[in-house]
């Protein structure tokens, strides 16, 4: 059951990246006063292209999140937050492990800072990953399951959620935390493989290049066409049973890795995919089949995916076909 906000004042950090642009039109076309917080790190996910078009129609702070000030001054007035700003690569989290620590753990306590002193009344939603579980001990993956994760972005994300509901259970921000997993759609990043791996088998395919499957291909996982996940960020920023709460998200119909590349390849004339070993330093934060148990979302709201998989990569082609040029 999707939900709508209608002429509030939003914040959305992170908004020139892939969820954030995405949110922002849809937040626009409903009215509402919108004010996005975009580093535009290249490492990251923002891109000018992805609001380009409607860009007279909404603010822009051109912030880093690690900027106390700029932040203080930016979360003051508005009536809902989508903290989605953060840094998704897990490779690079181990690389750089202390930039992830600021951005993913350090720089969300100074957000809800800025809330407590600033705006206590403010509306929040944290965009958390699925990453925090690591390896599963069980299929399909619930709330209550271990954490333990593979790499230093799951740990700095289980900081960055435990803040969120810390600062609602002891200062009253209203602050609700949905757990991701693979996201794709329309103005995801495609030109590495820094946000999702679907990114990079995007690219290829477009580019006339075999998709690339690590592996056996066996390994599962779920996913969530972007207009799915909004619904959802709406309902956690709308509903009031959704504060101080935790929620998977997911998809009724997982695939393995190599049908996912078949299906793929299905929607480009010629697309190809070539099983290879898996490289040493991602063999080393591989979790194998993952699948997201996003039954405890789905009952309390009406929440379920709309959009096939299948479907979305149809839609998802469809869009870099025309703009590849503006994401490589």
């Amino acid at each position: 059951m999707s939900k709508d906000i209608t002429n509030k004042k939003i914040l959305i950090t992170g908004g020139l990246g892939f969820i954030g642009s995405n949110l922002t039109r849809r937040l626009v076309e409903r009215g509402n006063t919108i004010t996005v917080v975009d580093s535009l790190i290249p490492e990251y996910g923002g891109n000018l292209r992805n609001l380009q078009d409607i860009q007279d129609k909404i603010t822009v702070s051109f912030s880093d999140v690690r900027d106390v000030q700029a932040i203080n001054n930016l979360i003051k007035g508005h009536d809902y937050l989508f903290n989605l700003a953060g840094q998704t690569s897990h490779l690079d989290s181990m690389h750089d492990p202390i930039t992830d620590l600021d951005i993913n753990a350090k720089a969300q306590l100074s957000i809800l800072e800025a809330c407590r002193k600033s705006n206590p009344e403010i509306r929040v939603v944290f965009a958390s990953t699925r990453q925090i579980y690591g390896k599963p001990k069980y299929l399909p993956v619930n709330e209550k399951h271990p954490q333990n994760p593979v790499d230093v972005n799951g740990i700095n994300k289980i900081a960055g959620e435990q803040y969120h509901i810390l600062y609602q259970k002891v200062y009253g921000i209203a602050s609700s935390v949905l757990r991701l997993t693979n996201t794709y759609g329309s103005r995801m990043r495609i030109k590495d493989a820094r946000q999702t791996f679907l990114g990079i088998w995007i690219r290829n395919l477009l580019e006339g290049k075999p998709i690339q499957v690590f592996g056996d291909g066996k390994q599962r996982r779920d996913y969530n066409y972007v207009e799915d996940v909004l619904d959802a960020l709406l309902i956690a920023a709308t509903e009031e049973n959704a504060v101080g709460k935790v929620y998977n998200l997911g998809a009724p119909d997982p695939l393995s890795l190599e049908d996912t590349a078949k299906i793929m390849c299905q929607q480009i004339e010629g697309g190809d995919y070539q099983m290879i070993p898996f490289p040493e330093d991602r063999k080393a934060i591989d979790v194998g089949d993952f699948i997201c148990d996003y039954s405890t979302f789905r009952d309390q709201f009406r929440w379920e995916p709309k959009v096939s998989f299948e479907e979305g990569i149809q839609r998802s082609l469809e869009y870099f076909r025309s703009e590849i040029e503006h994401y490589i």
